[in-house]
């Protein structure tokens, strides 16, 4: 399938009526599963009703999103989930799309220096595990922060329910000890792969 010359360009991806997807950059029809290369390739793209020019872009991404998610590739944790929910009809809603947005391109411009520091830590087990426990405590930290200025009552509820348990003496939240646990059991598997 040939592109347009210039990359520039966004493809236009018309949607009709028996829901079948026409890309006009190479006068084709194509799948959802072609729609999610473009978005993996980073292309710029638009999907438009055919018969009456509405944007679909949003609807289409949703639907590949629900595609993953049911077949198995569990991205999004259900908390996250049913507190995505919880904020449809919220007087946050307007706010929460462009605090995902900004998590997303923070999350984006660390996913590099990530990359780097597991490949750096490969053959070494203990030195990945290590990396990833403290890229995972800096995550829940920022969401953590993130999310109580969304709600300032529960900042203050929190504020108020952490104070006793800081007392120094190592106690963690329930979150962390369910997290410490899921490292523990893929630091095993990752050390009986390493041993055979």
């Amino acid at each position: 399938m040939s592109r347009k010359e210039n990359a520039a360009d966004t493809i236009v991806i018309k949607k009709y009526a028996n829901r079948r997807l026409y890309d006009t950059s190479t006068s084709q029809y194509v799948t959802l599963e072609y729609v999610r290369k473009l978005v993996k390739d980073g292309t710029d793209f638009t999907v438009v009703d055919a018969k009456s020019g509405e944007d679909l872009t949003h609807g289409v991404l949703s639907q590949i999103i629900f595609e993953e998610e049911a077949r198995g590739e569990n991205l999004l944790p259900l908390p996250f989930l049913r507190q995505l929910i919880q904020y449809y009809d919220d007087s946050l809603q307007a706010v929460v799309p462009s605090y995902l947005q900004a998590t997303m391109e923070a999350f984006a411009q660390q996913h590099e220096a990530m990359r780097e520091r597991f490949s750096g830590s490969i053959h070494s087990p203990q030195a990945m595990m290590e990396a990833f426990e403290e890229q995972t405590r800096r995550n829940m930290e920022m969401f953590g922060q993130a999310m109580q200025m969304f709600n300032p009552y529960l900042a203050g509820e929190n504020a108020a329910s952490d104070a006793p348990e800081s007392s120094g003496d190592g106690e963690d939240s329930a979150e962390l000890k369910a997290m410490r646990a899921e490292l523990d059991a893929m630091r095993a598997k990752i050390d009986k792969l390493s041993g055979g």
